[in-house]
């Protein structure tokens, strides 16, 4: 298959993009190297890929040294003629789209760069697949959604109306967007949410690379909610499984749709993505200090603006309809990350 895969600089993308190589499908990477945070992870994970620095130059398709199958272009997926000429010429027949601003908090400080990235972005994406006639787009959604919500676990068949965050906000608009997509031009179109990634080559601003780095460096770490939070976990590899599966299946119009909010009478499907089993945030620390062999000094601090106390994936339409199956314990998973970790940081 030929497939476009978008945030491909960026962690799940990268993990994405080399299994769909792996298994011999020809990909397309898109990416625009932000400086969102440190672009010197994201020229690593490139560089595990087979690109080298030529990948820096916007607009020029570079091909991979590891595989002639897989190239690179920089992109920023706002420019609406950019994202149309990639379509035109690379004509894919499936769509991962996985590029967005990511981040609750940075949202609350830097409102624009998500209409940028996360709607027009995301437009440029669905008008690309509309035109060359794409057979599957499957694309990035959160957990954030669910906002408001306190009835655990976090099903799709619950209103997502309520989000506590303009991240989450952009997340469900993409949801509408492509729905909207499927309905007009029967254009097929799966949102993931995505709860809780993590893994090796993970993003900084996340809990497990700010706590690793801070107990190896001796410093505090900061422990939200004083401590009373729980998240669904899910490592990458679990993830990267789902959404290949996902790719593979298509949605199909529901002639019978009764108005659920997961699927409709378009070719259009929404899942929960993650580890369907939450993990005290003590517990995930724990899992740090044993894998580091170290003891965290923690600093208890209140709740943060945006943030949510506990997140849990009902991921059973997804077992249901791909076989999707999570089996990574988060102690394994996170000696992992460490081990990655001491071995890009500190070797």
């Amino acid at each position: 298959m030929k497939v476009l895969v978008t945030g491909t600089a960026g962690f799940i993308g990268h993990f994405v993009a080399q299994r769909l190589i792996a298994r011999g499908d020809e990909v397309l990477s898109v990416d625009s190297i932000n400086d969102y945070y440190d672009p010197t992870l994201k020229m690593g994970r490139l560089a595990v890929a087979g690109f080298g620095d030529e990948v820096a130059q916007w607009g020029r398709t570079c091909t991979s040294r590891a595989d002639a199958n897989h190239r690179f272009v920089r992109l920023d997926l706002a420019d609406r003629d950019g994202v149309a000429a990639v379509f035109r010429t690379f004509r894919p027949e499936g769509v991962i789209h996985l590029a967005a601003q990511a981040g609750v908090r940075y949202s609350l400080t830097h409102p624009h760069a998500y209409i940028d990235a996360n709607i027009h972005g995301t437009l440029n994406i669905l008008e690309g697949c509309r035109h060359q006639e794409a057979q599957h787009l499957v694309f990035a959604s959160s957990s954030s959604v669910y906002g408001l919500n306190t009835v655990m676990p976090f099903s799709t068949g619950q209103s997502v109306d309520h989000p506590v965050s303009l991240y989450a906000a952009t997340k469900k608009s993409n949801e509408l967007m492509a729905h909207s997509y499927s309905h007009l031009y029967a254009l097929p179109t799966t949102g993931l949410r995505f709860f809780t990634v993590y893994g090796p080559w993970g993003r900084p601003d996340m809990a497990l690379f700010l706590f690793t780095k801070a107990i190896l460096e001796g410093r505090p770490i900061e422990v939200f909610n004083h401590g009373e939070m729980r998240r669904d976990f899910t490592y990458v590899d679990d993830i990267v499984e789902g959404v290949i599966r996902v790719l593979d299946s298509p949605p199909q119009p529901n002639s019978e749709w009764a108005g659920e909010p997961n699927r409709s009478s378009a070719p259009f499907r929404i899942y929960n993505i993650g580890n369907a089993s939450p993990v005290a945030l003590g517990d995930f620390i724990a899992a740090i200090e044993t894998s580091l062999g170290r003891v965290a000094e923690k600093v208890y601090l209140p709740i943060q603006p945006g943030d949510v106390p506990a997140t849990w994936a009902d991921v059973s339409d997804l077992e249901a309809d791909v076989g999707y199956a999570p089996a990574t314990p988060v102690a394994e998973g996170v000696a992992r990350f460490v081990a990655w970790y001491k071995g890009f940081y500190l070797s």
